[in-house]
């Protein structure tokens, strides 16, 4: 008899718009957790524009349309980018994945059963915006991480997001994280904006994870291709990702079918 799958941590990172750092906080995120010993898979699921692998640096032969199509395992398209931690890079272009087909389906499901015992914590990072594949990846997750920075823009757009995902899909618990803040303060006083008008209009529980510092270490990480956590380890940022990735760690396993890889896939191909 099979054995039952052991839980894993599903995190989507998610922002509602372009420019707020989402993909930086998946990777670095990912790097301390992994530095902490847990074994970690970053999902690239920008469908339409692969970037995780640009900031990490790496080449990429294969992708996710590779395992969909049939030409080979998951286990086969994981880039490993240390001891604990691998990537599954995104093909830019790729259809959504609401719209693969029956087989590719099972392909999917089959294809992330046989890596659920080579983690610990799957790490999702979304597109940009609210289209159906962003909300495909969100819904299926058992954790969602909003990530916001200080403009307008970011705040209106995540409580859009918020607002959308409570509404037509009934979820109800989000966490909210600062990024590129000058000081602890503006961090939280971004998340009270957000909850103000949530506990106005909305039925949701959003819970404050704390805030990455504005940290000039972060873009010359960028430039290097490389995380912060592993260029500048000792810089303001690297210490912000280490304090967050203490937290998730933290973040109770779902011991129920919701814990389980499959539930994830199930609910990500799920037609509406």
């Amino acid at each position: 008899m099979k054995q039952a799958p052991h839980p894993v941590k599903v995190i989507a990172v998610t922002g509602g718009k372009g420019g707020v750092g989402k993909t930086n906080v998946s990777v670095n995120l990912s790097a301390a957790l992994s530095e902490m010993g847990q074994r970690v898979v970053l999902m690239d699921a920008d469908l339409g524009l692969a970037n995780v692998d640009v900031l990490l640096g790496l080449r990429v032969k294969k992708n996710i349309t590779d395992v969909l199509e049939g030409r080979c395992s998951l286990a086969d398209v994981l880039v490993k980018v240390d001891k604990n931690m691998s990537i599954v890079p995104a093909s830019s272009g790729t259809q959504a994945m609401t719209a693969l087909s029956e087989h590719q389906h099972a392909e999917l499901i089959h294809a992330f059963n046989d890596i659920a015992e080579l983690m610990d914590i799957l790490i999702i990072d979304t597109a940009a915006g609210i289209s159906e594949s962003v909300v495909s990846f969100v819904k299926a997750a058992q954790e969602v991480l909003v990530v916001v920075c200080d403009e307008p823009t970011s705040i209106t757009d995540a409580y859009a997001l918020i607002k959308m995902l409570n509404r037509d899909h009934k979820m109800t618990h989000f966490r909210i994280l600062a990024n590129m803040v000058h000081s602890e303060t503006e961090g939280r006083n971004m998340f009270n904006k957000i909850l103000t008008v949530t506990d106005r209009f909305l039925d949701v529980t959003l819970q404050y994870v704390g805030s990455i510092p504005y940290d000039d270490a972060v873009r010359k990480a960028v430039q290097k291709q490389t995380p912060v956590l592993k260029a500048f380890s000792g810089s303001k940022a690297s210490a912000a990702y280490r304090q967050l990735a203490n937290k998730v760690e933290n973040w109770p396993v779902l011991k129920t079918p919701r814990g389980h890889l499959e539930f994830f896939v199930e609910q990500l191909v799920k037609r509406h």
